[in-house]
């Protein structure tokens, strides 16, 4: 994975820093620890690699920039490299659901003390949203928000990630716990259950193949929806640019457009940097290349959501500041938002010093 790289924790201290100034709103952390076992202690101790990389970047002055997530996870603190607790059954070895549940309760719970500001449990086990916010509850955590993998698609997409986090499961596969590729109503399902439990925003995983689970959630559901573009979907556009068959940087804004034209109010993405710095030109994108012009619909409240770059809320009315594109879209759906509060948003957005896109 080109330009990505596992990083120790003054490093990321600094990664952090650099994303302050590049106007990303968030960052999701993952961690690779010194030694691994069955239990995945490594992802609950308090001292552990995430645990002690959020406190550190938390006792930083650009940290009140970020919103800081932590991946809820036990496969790359397994020595296995499951996502869960491994028993041996008559028909040999299995994750055991509910054994696990315990762990990710333990882990989310250790991570919100450590500092993360969102919780993010990515290991597709049944119930694991409501044992994480039972967890969080009884740790006097209330008010920390889920962000739940809710339809995990089992991929062939997360090859490089589990390459770099040694994670890739030494025996079998995780089809058993993550969700067939073919099944879109299951995965209705499977969010309708995590919101249920407790979840307060989703995010789809992988990105650009998921495109239409992606509509469909947002056509459905009136919450915060990610879109995560994987290892694989950014390695796979690296290895075009080396190779010259694609343009960089129309190429990488233009996958990111379409996860948000699909309905995603925010992404992660290993191209974040990239993408921030470009300050793309809205004057030099072709519409035709995108179908038409871009505008923000039904955003959900920005208090739940990872800032891209800033927004604001006017009366029901969100102004929304893509950071990577450095483009403003409106929607003016409301009419009490008012020709006054347009022409002030459109005021106060040039008097920042950003580029002017349309209304």
């Amino acid at each position: 994975m080109p330009g990505v790289f596992n990083l120790s924790i003054d490093e990321a201290v600094k990664e952090a820093e650099e994303a302050v100034k590049l106007g990303i709103g968030g960052l999701l952390l993952f961690g690779l620890p010194e030694t691994k076992d069955e239990d995945a202690t490594g992802a609950w101790d308090d001292d552990g690699i995430v645990q002690r990389s959020l406190r550190a970047i938390k006792a930083t002055a650009p940290s009140k920039e970020l919103v800081l997530i932590a991946d809820v996870c036990l496969c790359e603190y397994t020595s296995h490299g499951h996502c869960g607790i491994v028993v041996e059954g008559k028909d040999g070895f299995e994750v055991e659901n509910d054994s696990s549940l315990d762990l990710l309760g333990k882990t989310a719970a250790s991570l919100a003390h450590a500092g993360a500001d969102i919780v993010a449990p990515s290991d597709m086990m049944d119930g694991r949203v409501g044992e994480i916010r039972r967890a969080l509850d009884e740790e006097g955590l209330e008010n920390t928000p889920i962000l739940s993998y809710a339809s995990k698609f089992a991929s062939a997409f997360y090859g490089p990630f589990r390459e770099a986090a040694d994670s890739a499961p030494q025996f079998g596969d995780r089809r058993s716990y993550q969700m067939d590729g073919a099944n879109a109503r299951e995965a209705m399902r499977e969010i309708e259950l995590d919101l249920a439990e407790g979840a307060d925003m989703i995010l789809m995983k992988p990105a650009m193949p998921y495109q239409d689970i992606i509509l469909a959630a947002r056509q459905r559901f009136e919450i915060p929806i990610g879109a995560y573009q994987v290892s694989g979907e950014y390695s796979m556009l690296q290895a075009a640019f080396e190779r010259g068959w694609l343009e960089p940087k129309r190429a990488m804004l233009e996958s990111l457009l379409g996860l948000r034209r699909a309905g995603s109010d925010f992404i992660v993405t290993y191209f974040a940097k990239e993408a921030a710095a470009g300050r793309i030109d809205p004057c030099a994108i072709d519409e035709a290349a995108f179908g038409a012009r871009l505008y923000t619909t039904g955003m959900p409240d920005p208090d739940l959501l990872i800032r891209t770059g800033g927004e604001r809320r006017i009366s029901n009315f969100l102004l929304w500041q893509c950071a990577y594109a450095e483009l403003l879209f409106i929607d003016v759906q409301w009419p009490e938002f008012g020709k006054a509060n347009l022409e002030w948003a459109i005021e106060d957005f040039q008097g920042r010093d950003r580029r002017w896109g349309g209304v």
